[in-house]
């Protein structure tokens, strides 16, 4: 038997892609936000899902975003959800998905937009309609798609970080809050809208956590309710994980970051998340690990991005999924609720008074 310390790392042999369902549907949309026109449709285009069209209440935005990509817009929620055996893509915000997820033909295949609801109460209701409606759902955590992610998921499954131990976030950054306008005046944001991504994924990773420790806040420079947060998730005496998060670094490039390092008890690998600084145009991932056995850091050459290439891999395995093509549905509904329950419980925790120090005797 061969002893996998002797094998040399092939970072080409490790997975960035979902394979394509061998007959895609048609997308419907709900929303005509940044978003949608930043990475849902490059993305369905580059996958090869035809878009059937998009419905926002703001007709005027939905027929400039319909026309610019050559679609139709709906006039209504009725209309959209109409059309015959298509998949509906919810890119609304939280409060809204509950709305059109009613309006939707019993058991449809549907995407829906993070975080799923406001809330946590927000989160058992569209978990109830999706259970009553027989919805095949799931959560648009599309992180764990990324090549990137994909790769390093694939080397922590082939032995070359050993166990995993360590996992930290690192984000320095200066985010363009004003592109979601529907932000304003919400009471969460932050963790809610932004690192739920980086929370889903750990529990990916790493499984779901005992608790979390949290402290979430804004800036004193604008009225964005929480922008940098600091927090732990408590997963027993072995592994420790740490998330520093601060969107208000805007003193220029040099010092700015978006990164994760994951470590384990024989390798290692480094994360860039390039889209995240100077959004949405970006800079490349990159994706680096150091091979259990090996001597130094290894690259590892990106066929694709965060953005778009998450929501091609998000949709084809939903697609897939709905077809009987994949055995799994990643981020479906019922898996994505523990996400919400771990963002509901670092909201909690951050409004709990800190462990205060003993008085001087």
């Amino acid at each position: 038997m061969i002893d996998e310390r002797l094998m040399s790392f092939d970072p080409a042999s490790l997975s960035q892609s979902w394979p394509r369902p061998t007959h895609p549907r048609p997308m419907v949309t709900f929303g005509a936000g940044s978003i949608v026109g930043d990475a849902h449709y490059p993305a369905y285009r580059k996958g090869g899902f035809p878009i059937a069209g998009l419905f926002d209440p703001d007709q005027a935005k939905a027929q400039k975003l319909a026309d610019s990509w050559g679609v139709k817009a709906f006039s209504s929620i009725a209309e959209a959800a109409a059309v015959e055996n298509a998949v509906f893509d919810l890119a609304t915000p939280p409060g809204r998905h509950a709305e059109v997820l009613r309006a939707l033909p019993d058991g449809a295949t549907v995407l829906i937009q993070k975080p799923m609801g406001n809330t946590l109460e927000e989160a058992k209701e569209i978990l109830a309609i999706c259970r009553e409606k027989k919805l095949i759902a799931a959560i648009n955590f599309q992180l764990r798609f990324a090549p990137m992610m994909l790769a390093l998921k694939d080397a922590i499954a082939k032995g070359w970080l050993g166990e995993v131990i360590d996992f930290d976030a690192w984000l320095a950054l200066d985010t363009p809050w004003q592109l979601w306008p529907f932000l304003n005046g919400l009471p969460r944001v932050e963790i809610a809208m932004h690192s739920i991504h980086y929370l889903d994924l750990i529990r990916q990773v790493l499984g779901d956590p005992r608790g979390v420790h949290a402290k979430t806040m804004g800036h004193p420079n604008h009225k964005v309710a929480q922008t940098r947060t600091s927090a732990i998730l408590d997963y027993g005496d072995t592994v420790r994980c740490s998330l520093s998060i601060n969107h208000d670094h805007k003193f220029g490039r040099k010092y700015q970051a978006c990164e994760f390092r994951i470590c384990g008890t024989e390798g290692a690998a480094y994360v860039k998340l390039g889209v995240n600084l100077d959004y949405p145009r970006g800079e490349p991932d990159v994706l680096e690990i150091y091979p259990k056995g090996g001597d130094g850091w290894v690259n590892v050459p990106l066929g694709g991005a965060w953005f778009p290439d998450a929501f091609v891999g998000r949709m084809a395995n939903l697609q897939r999924f709905a077809a009987g093509e994949d055995r799994e549905l990643i981020s479906s509904v019922e898996d994505a609720w523990n996400t919400m329950a771990l963002v509901e419980s670092a909201y909690r925790s951050s409004a709990q008074p800190a462990t205060p120090l003993d008085p001087k005797p």
